[in-house]
């Protein structure tokens, strides 16, 4: 699919859904008994389909189930994998009982019982994955009702079976009992609590609504098209608003397909398995497959010929996609033979690799957002697109550069229906970042002659020197990572105490792998040195005010959250060495 400029003012139609009640609703007239998810029963089974009309019924089943219990007006949290059952216990909340809470499933027990003491919580619906470190985390919490396992066949020692509920709800409304069916939802109150993952300090309840999430959904419809037989691979942590909203939402919204992946080790077994034609993800996930096109390119001697397919399809036409998958048939066959379309999030992906991969005929873009827009604020349309950006405004959204410098960079502003109601019992982080119904980000970037929004770091990681200059860890970050022997790096200023200023000063995970296969292996001194030649050469790309003057080697990777970012406060980050020529 072309990126034409001919396309920029281009959107698809979409119907106007009013909440996700409604959206499911519409979607199972719609859509009937056509599959809505491809899931499996077994570990390493075969893929079967359901319906929209059974995720309807299961939705409306389990709803019905939970307002008998006493539940309705309630906060209830979901925890788990991604699965089917985890989208009909968050929607059968959501759709007319109370408030879901989302959790994730990675966090530690002390962490599982803070949040679950903040979201006063009634009931908590689970999996047998986490059922261990979560009934620890439960053991003293307060206020307490249910709790409901996805997996047990029967209820029993304080445990309630989720699929003795569905059941009880069946029966319930063959008996005549309409509340949850005919419950009416206000667009505009609370029905999602969502805990930052964050890459910094405490997490913030963000407090999103209906409107909130359907008009994220109708946005991204209107620049990103999904055809009733595309197989979307969810692979992305379920409690997310990007793979959630972006992704199970929006293919639910316009009839598509989802397929659950069995985790990340399966994603290429998977897309071949379920035929996926689309995969939202995050840059550590396609950079590992990029990198390993590269990989097996070069063991089976084909890295030539595959440099010049490269050069052939972008003198042909970078986007004509019947030549692109003749001269790239073994890396279409490799994603199952139907994959076009690749969409990153979470972070920036470099641009030579969304460059290469739509060179190779799988249309890649990306975009940005964060929680509190629900989440997607900018993203690329599928027909227009270039890769140093993040895409310019999603529909009926607008952005604003707040006291840009003299290169246009400021904070970015966002004001759109998906602008979140606020933090959860925290009025002033609230007005904080909401002002006149302006979305401060925290972010900074600028906007090109083309609208199109570029993201240049965030406004709490710049170093700012003595000569005022601003420094973006990330810029730096970005090209020491196109270094073949750099695995991870977080880049901070650091005091000086002979100058009194602050030292751009990397701390670096080797990627010990790769330096042994191309160097051999090293003693402790002999790899400073090494790295200190390769941190001069990427200084040469550099602006002099930019360049790394000092640098640490680690043993250990940073710790990361569920969506592989690196946290980066809170990090053990040691001494480090000066970079002197």
């Amino acid at each position: 699919m072309a990126s034409n400029k001919k396309y920029k003012n281009a959107y698809y139609p979409v119907r106007t859904v009013t909440d996700l009640k409604d959206m499911i609703n519409s979607s199972a007239d719609l859509f009937g008994d056509s599959p809505a998810y491809l899931v499996k029963n077994v570990p390493g089974g075969k893929y079967v389909p359901k319906s929209y009309n059974q995720l309807r019924s299961d939705i409306d089943a389990f709803g019905t189930a939970l307002i008998d219990m006493g539940l309705k007006g309630k906060h209830i949290a979901v925890i788990g994998e991604t699965r089917y059952e985890w989208i009909v216990a968050d929607l059968g909340i959501a759709n007319g009982v109370g408030v879901t809470v989302p959790l994730d499933r990675e966090l530690p027990v002390s962490e599982l019982a803070n949040l679950a003491q903040r979201a006063h919580l009634s009931a908590i619906v689970y999996s047998a994955k986490v059922e261990k470190k979560l009934l620890e985390a439960l053991k003293d919490i307060d206020g307490l009702e249910y709790k409901i396992s996805m997996d047990a066949e029967k209820s029993g020692d304080g445990i309630t079976s989720m699929k003795e509920l569905i059941n009880k709800g069946r029966a319930l409304i063959r008996g005549g009992n309409t509340q949850y069916i005919d419950a009416k939802i206000d667009p505009d109150a609370m029905s999602i609590l969502l805990f930052t993952s964050g890459t910094t300090g405490l997490a913030k309840g963000v407090m999103l609504s209906h409107r909130n999430i359907v008009a994220e959904v109708m946005n991204m419809s209107m620049y990103v098209h999904v055809n009733r037989d595309d197989i979307s691979l969810s692979v992305l942590p379920i409690h997310h608003t990007y793979e959630f909203t972006c992704n199970h939402m929006t293919v639910l919204f316009q009839g598509g397909i989802m397929a659950i992946c069995e985790g990340l080790k399966h994603i290429v077994k998977n897309m071949n398995e379920c035929h996926a034609t689309i995969m939202l993800g995050v840059p550590q996930i396609f950079e590992v497959m990029h990198a390993r096109i590269w990989r097996q390119a070069e063991k089976s001697g084909k890295a030539d010929k595959l440099r010049k397919g490269m050069q052939l399809a972008k003198t042909l036409d970078k986007f004509n996609i019947r030549v692109q998958k003749r001269l790239f048939k073994d890396v279409h066959s490799a994603f199952g033979g139907r994959m076009r379309m690749f969409i990153n999030g979470a972070a920036a992906l470099d641009p030579d690799i969304i460059d290469d991969f739509n060179i190779m005929g799988i249309n890649m873009f990306q975009g940005y957002g964060l929680t509190e827009n629900s989440p997607i604020v900018a993203v690329f349309r599928d027909r227009y697109h270039h890769g140093s950006s993040v895409g310019p405004a999603m529909p009926n959204t607008e952005i604003k550069i707040s006291e840009p410098d003299a290169d246009g960079i400021g904070e970015i502003l966002a004001k759109d229906d998906s602008v979140m109601l606020g933090y959860y019992e925290d009025p002033e982080a609230t007005a904080a970042v909401l002002k006149d119904g302006w979305l401060y980000t925290g972010d900074y970037g600028y906007i090109d002659d083309e609208d199109f929004l570029h993201i240049t770091g965030r406004k709490k990681n710049v170093i700012v020197t003595k000569n005022g200059k601003n420094i973006f860890p990330e810029e730096v970050e970005y090209y020491l990572m196109k270094n073949k022997y750099i695995k991870e790096v977080i880049v901070t200023g650091e005091d000086d105490e002979k100058t009194g200023n602050l030292i751009v000063t990397a701390h670096i995970v080797p990627d010990m792998d790769a330096i042994i296969d191309d160097e051999g292996k090293m003693s402790e001194e002999e790899l400073r040195k090494f790295f200190k030649k390769q941190i001069d050469d990427v200084n040469e790309q550099m602006s002099s005010y930019k360049r790394v003057k000092r640098f640490e080697l680690r043993k250990e990777e940073f710790e990361k959250t569920s969506t592989r970012k690196i946290k980066r406060f809170g990090t053990n980050i040691g001494e480090s060495e000066e970079n002197t020529k």
